[in-house]
């Protein structure tokens, strides 16, 4: 399926690595010219070089940006002041008991994982309205229907990211302009490859028990009882910022292996 996206600019934040990098990997295979973006030099560089590996005529900018800060989003949106998709892709997530997450835990958290979206989409729609064409995406989380235990603070900021989403959605009614959320399940991400290994060595399983043993105890309204792949969900994320995708809009996109059991 051509999904027709020569000619236009996307911009994924946190596209480094994970979730991010497949997604800006799976917008460059479709022929649009894509900004990766991280923290360091060497991340940006080394992920561009991985696209450029598998797509050597891909077409890529890099910027080195914090976006969880309003300095980072001022210098992206200065560097690449013409955006037609962009994905609020960058997210933090840490396992921590709610007792014990103080205020600046989340504040940071709302930081990166909410208002770098709000700073950058607000940043782009006047581009976006005069051309009256453009998708924005915010990676939200089945946690953000599901609020994990053990990590609130995480969720409710992959709730306000559904809502946020929705809200700016009502706002563009009428226009060639989309804006959506996608809920990813558990994703054998970069992060979460981090996350599992030392808890997999602490319980004397290999990571394939451990896997096993998440979805008996943790997730187990999983229907696909494994991890999802990267790919698996910028699949979806790639098509959603294409024009084949034009009515869809407002919605919340589950990813998520079937975790969710509600139908809507």
């Amino acid at each position: 399926m051509d999904l027709r996206l020569d000619g236009k600019t996307a911009l994924v934040t946190g596209s480094t690595a994970g979730i991010g990098f497949a997604i800006a990997a799976g917008l460059a295979s479709q022929g649009a010219m894509v900004v990766v973006n991280g923290r360091t030099q060497r991340r940006v560089d080394d992920a561009m070089a991985r696209i450029l590996e598998t797509q050597p005529d891909a077409r890529l900018g890099g910027i080195v940006a914090d976006v969880g800060t309003a300095k980072g989003a001022d210098q992206i949106v200065a560097r690449y002041p013409e955006i037609d998709v962009l994905v609020n892709s960058v997210g933090i997530f840490e396992a921590k008991p709610f007792v014990e997450i103080p205020d600046s835990d989340w504040i940071h958290f709302f930081d990166v994982n909410v208002m770098s979206g709000v700073r950058l989409t607000r940043a782009y729609l006047p581009r976006m309205r005069a051309a009256n064409w453009g998708r924005i995406v915010f990676i939200s989380s089945e946690s953000g229907l599901h609020i994990p235990p053990e990590m609130v603070h995480y969720g409710v900021t992959k709730t306000a990211q559904i809502a946020l989403a929705r809200g700016i959605a009502e706002t563009l009614a009428g226009t060639g302009i989309t804006v959506n959320s996608v809920l990813p399940g558990p994703t054998r991400s970069e992060g979460v490859g981090a996350f599992v290994e030392p808890l997999a060595q602490d319980r004397g399983l290999s990571e394939d028990a451990f896997e096993h043993q998440f979805f008996e105890t943790m997730r187990p309204t999983s229907l696909i009882k494994r991890f999802a792949t990267p790919e698996e969900v910028a699949n979806m994320v790639v098509y959603i910022c294409s024009p084949a995708a034009s009515a869809t809009t407002g919605a919340a996109l589950r990813v998520d292996g079937g975790v969710v059991r509600a139908i809507p």
